[in-house]
């Protein structure tokens, strides 16, 4: 039986929609006001996506660069996993249809619904499939178009998300960086609170849901913030301990961009400065599956990330589900942008 390899991030790309959306522009279509958004979400803008776009569009660029970040061609990806809850067909995967557009020839494809947790979900498989050498290298998108399901009347939900994508390819590490810990967990009870509600088989639309707005994005947002405040430091707690760190230990948290009063109350649990948490929300919003790898990109860019910090990404939203992933940084080299 051959040993169990670590998986270490080799190389990281992203893709975001030309259009950006302000806070004022939102002023223009809903009751709300820069001020209100800032001082309760921490947003200040966000990308939105054209009419004429599609996810596997700005997923391509996203996850080219990744592959020549990691110094890769598409030959040599073994695997693509696609996190997303706004793929461009119920099928086939977008993740196919990324597989020929990139010329992975070689590529086995599939989609992954984990909203918000998507990205640390798709990742924690990458790592299981290098771990047993049944690949090499494993491409992970994690990619929504949330403007697409938003219903522009609703100032609580369409003022919070934005579009983008990120990639990352995991390779096998070298020595003892990679990636030496994954927790997944979800609460399906929750699962009412993020939800879109017609579309599946379960409701199929007609002219009458679609006329009663019941086809967008719904959020409980008040469950939602009980629900994220309290798991976020949970699971960073339950991480450390089981691998007998302490948050001092880590270099930086890489969260999921929800909204920045979960991320300070989080640094107020654990009496840490708000900079151990890397933000980018206020650029981007929440991007739901590409908000982790979006951040990872950025806090490389910025070189906030350095070879062999500990580093922890964590994931929570809908479903409800939530996850984190440890990992001692490789030398990867940091992207120029």
């Amino acid at each position: 039986m051959k040993a169990l390899r670590k998986a270490v991030i080799s190389g990281t790309g992203i893709s975001l929609p030309e259009k950006i959306v302000t806070n004022q522009d939102l002023e223009k279509v809903v009751d709300t006001t820069d001020e209100w958004i800032v001082t309760r979400t921490g947003i200040k803008q966000r990308h939105q996506i054209a009419d004429d776009q599609t996810l596997l569009q700005l997923s391509i660029p996203a996850a080219q660069q990744a592959i020549a970040n990691a110094g890769l061609t598409p030959d040599d990806i073994d695997l693509i996993i696609f996190a997303t809850y706004t793929p461009d067909y119920q099928i086939p995967a977008t993740a196919c249809l990324l597989q020929d557009k990139l010329g992975c020839s070689k590529a086995g494809a599939f989609d992954l619904q984990a909203a918000c947790t998507g990205f640390v979900y798709s990742s924690s498989i990458a790592v299981q499939f290098i771990a047993t050498s049944t690949y090499d290298h494993v491409l992970v998108v994690g990619g929504d178009l949330t403007t697409r399901v938003l219903d522009f009347t609703d100032r609580n939900s369409c003022v919070l998300f934005g579009d983008g994508v990120g990639a990352a390819v995991y390779s096998p590490a070298k020595g003892d960086q990679g990636v030496f810990d994954t927790l997944l967990g979800s609460i399906g009870s929750g699962g009412e609170h993020i939800i879109v509600e017609v579309g599946g088989s379960a409701k199929r639309p007609t002219e009458e849901m679609i006329r009663n707005r019941e086809h967008f994005l719904k959020i409980n947002g008040k469950e939602v913030f009980k629900f994220s405040t309290r798991i976020v430091p949970e699971i960073i707690e339950e991480t450390l301990k089981r691998n007998n760190l302490t948050l001092d230990d880590v270099a930086l948290i890489i969260p999921h961009q929800a909204n920045i009063r979960i991320l300070e109350s989080a640094a107020k649990r654990f009496e840490c400065p708000i900079e151990k948490f890397y933000v980018n929300i206020d650029r981007y919003g929440n991007t739901v599956a590409a908000s982790i790898p979006l951040a990872l990109h950025d806090a490389l860019v910025e070189g906030r990330i350095k070879e062999n910090d500990i580093i922890l990404l964590v994931g929570f939203g809908g479903g409800l589900t939530y996850g984190t992933i440890l990992i001692k940084w490789g030398s990867y080299t940091t992207p120029k942008s």
